[in-house]
């Protein structure tokens, strides 16, 4: 069982207190867990003065941290007061991947929360935005936040790929359902397990069409394994019956209008990464980090198994 002990929030570098505080401190308080509270802050002017004056820079610089540190030893103070139990750190040092992935490679998070941030298509053609890079080389459960109008999540999705071999997807499914239903189970929320079909359609693409090269009978032997897996896990973590979603189309359009539709609070998902040139997180996953309709948390497959 998922066992969730250690949070670490990123938060941004403005001193604001955004939806992913919400959360964070929700989780924290329902769980048990440790939640520390960390901004990277990096204020080119400062740096360029220490070019000139390094003595004068790094008082200027101290000033500066030692604001930030008071604000967000604040939030802390008021989430303590809710019960839960909170560290924070303001690090001299831009949001980059790296930096970003250090820290949290050093901490040993169990999950990592930060807010969503869109990023439009074209910036994305010319680099990877930070959210995009935590999927992929995050080691921990990545948790992206849109919105926390419920700061503890009572309405949760899990969304499952029956479309592979278990050994091939290395339990990423259990894995999915695992942490869902943990999270369901400390928010005392409702869990809704949903998989969809994609075997009728041809790719991701948004001219995917039907594929009519299927034999009738292979076709059914397909749905009939998928459903047979379907119920075996929905049984496994203790799913409704009346939760229970099986639907036909391209995955991420899918989960996106299921999720907007039944207006979820967290959609659980899985995605993997494969090295190569194409190789990045997911499609589904990859395609819902820039629309999701409400916050997303992924799931990768075990470490030593990928």
């Amino acid at each position: 069982m998922f066992k969730l002990k250690r949070i670490l929030l990123i938060a941004p570098a403005e001193m604001t207190r955004t939806p992913a505080f919400a959360r964070a401190q929700a989780l924290a308080r329902a769980s048990g867990a440790l939640l520390h509270i960390v901004a990277f802050d990096y204020v080119q002017p400062l740096a360029l003065a220490g070019l000139f004056d390094h003595s004068a820079m790094a008082q200027a610089r101290e000033g500066y941290l030692q604001m930030h540190r008071q604000w967000l030893e604040q939030q802390a103070r008021f989430q303590r007061s809710a019960g839960v139990q909170v560290t924070t750190e303001v690090v001299w040092a831009r949001a980059t991947p790296a930096h970003v992935l250090e820290y949290v490679n050093d901490f040993h998070a169990d999950l990592v929360i930060k807010d969503a941030h869109h990023v439009p298509t074209l910036n994305r053609a010319f680099h990877h935005p930070l959210d995009w890079e935590l999927l992929r080389d995050c080691p921990a459960c990545v948790h992206l936040v849109t919105e926390a109008a419920n700061p503890k999540p009572l309405k949760i999705l899990a969304a499952i790929d029956l479309s592979h071999l278990e050994d091939l997807t290395h339990g990423l499914n259990d894995r999915i359902l695992d942490l869902a239903s943990t999270l369901a189970s400390t928010c005392d929320a409702s869990l809704h397990l949903l998989n969809v079909s994609n075997w009728s359609v041809v790719g991701d693409a948004a001219m995917s069409v039907p594929n009519l090269s299927l034999d009738h009978s292979l076709r059914d032997a397909i749905n009939d394994t998928q459903q047979e897996a379907f119920h075996t896990l929905a049984e496994r973590y203790g799913v409704d019956e009346k939760h229970r979603h099986v639907l036909t189309g391209i995955p991420y359009r899918v989960v996106e209008l299921f999720a907007r539709q039944n207006a979820f609070d967290l959609v659980v998902l899985g995605t993997t990464y494969h090295h190569g040139f194409d190789g990045f997180i997911g499609g589904t996953a990859e395609c819902l980090v820039n629309r999701a309709p409400c916050s997303l948390m992924m799931v990768k497959p075990a470490p030593s198994a990928v």
